[in-house]
C-alpha cells in the first residue's frame, strides 16, 4: 500500500466511523419523532405513506399534567443555577487568589467530591432534608447540588489564568475584593460561565433518580419523573403516546440547542471542556 493511498484511506475511515456513531446516537431520537407523529399502528412500521397525526400529543397532555411538570423543571433550574453560579464564583475566587490556613486541604476535599457519585449520598441527603422539612419540595431537589465541585474546579482554573496585573489595576482604581471579582474576573470568565451553565442545565433537566426519591406529588415532580411515572409499564405502554410525551419533555433543550448551537460550541472551546 503506497503512502499517499494510506493517507487518503485513514481520513475516510475516520469520517465513516463518525457518521456511523452519529447515526447510532440520533437513531432513538429519530424513532421518537416517527412514533410521536404517526398513529400507534405505524409505531414500528416505517411506511413513507403513513398518515401524520397530533393525536398522540393530545393524549399525552390529557393523561398527565406535563405543563405542570415543565413549570416545576423551570422553577428548579431557575433556583438552582443562580445559586450555583454565586457559590462556585465565591469559592473559586477564594481558592484561586487567597492563601489561608487549610486551603490545600479544603480544595482537596472539593476534588474528592468529584469522585463521589451523588447516588451514594441519597440516603444521607434524604435524612438531612427530612430533618429540615424540605422533602417533596423544589428547593429540596436542588439543595444538594448548589455547591458544585465541578463548577468550583472549572472556575478556579479560569481565575488562576487571569493576569494579576488586571487585578492590581482595578485595586488602584479603588475596587475592593468583590469589586475586583465582579469587574475583572467575572467578565473574563464569561465563556466558562456559559459552558458550565449549559452542562448544569442539561444535567439537572435530565436528572431522574434523586428527584424520584425526594418528590411525592404532582406539584413538585420535574419532567423526568413525570415522564417515568407516565411511561410505567403497569399502565400499559403505547409507544406513540410515550414518544410524544418524551418529545414534550426534551423539546425545550432541543429548541435551545438548535437556536444557539454555535454559541454552545464556542463556549465549550473557550472554556476548555472536552
Amino acid at each position: 500500500m503506497t503512502r499517499p493511498y494510506a493517507n487518503r484511506l485513514v481520513p475516510s475511515l475516520e469520517l465513516l466511523a463518525a457518521w456511523v456513531l452519529a447515526l447510532l446516537w440520533v437513531a432513538p431520537l429519530l424513532y421518537a419523532f416517527w412514533a410521536a407523529f404517526h398513529p400507534p399502528a405505524f409505531a414500528i412500521r416505517f411506511e413513507p405513506t403513513a398518515p401524520l397525526t397530533l393525536e398522540n400529543f393530545r393524549t399525552a397532555l390529557a393523561q398527565a399534567p406535563f405543563p405542570r411538570y415543565a413549570l416545576n423543571t423551570f422553577m428548579l433550574i431557575g433556583i438552582l443555577l443562580p445559586a450555583q453560579l454565586v457559590l462556585v464564583t465565591l469559592a473559586a475566587y477564594a481558592f484561586a487568589r487567597y492563601e489561608f490556613a487549610g486551603a490545600r486541604l479544603a480544595f482537596a476535599l472539593v476534588l474528592v467530591q468529584l469522585m463521589i457519585t451523588p447516588e451514594i449520598l441519597i440516603v444521607a441527603n434524604y435524612r438531612t432534608l427530612a430533618s429540615i422539612g424540605l422533602v417533596d419540595s423544589i428547593v429540596g431537589i436542588g439543595l444538594p447540588y448548589m455547591a458544585s465541585a465541578f463548577g468550583i474546579f472549572l472556575l478556579r482554573q479560569t481565575f488562576k489564568s487571569t493576569p494579576r496585573e488586571l487585578e492590581e489595576a482595578a485595586r488602584l482604581e479603588g475596587c475592593g475584593s468583590l469589586g475586583v471579582l465582579w469587574r475583572v474576573y467575572v467578565p473574563l470568565a464569561k465563556p466558562t460561565y456559559i459552558a458550565y451553565a449549559l452542562v448544569s442545565v442539561s444535567h439537572h433537566w435530565n436528572n431522574f433518580l434523586w428527584p424520584l426519591v425526594i418528590t411525592n406529588s404532582v406539584e413538585t415532580r420535574p419532567l423526568t419523573v413525570g415522564l417515568g411515572v407516565f411511561g410505567a409499564p403497569e399502565s400499559g405502554v403505547d409507544w406513540s403516546v410515550v414518544s410524544a410525551a418524551t418529545l414534550l419533555s426534551v423539546a425545550p433543550l432541543l429548541v435551545a440547542f438548535v437556536l444557539f448551537q454555535r454559541q454552545f460550541v464556542q463556549s465549550f472551546m473557550h472554556a476548555g471542556i472536552k
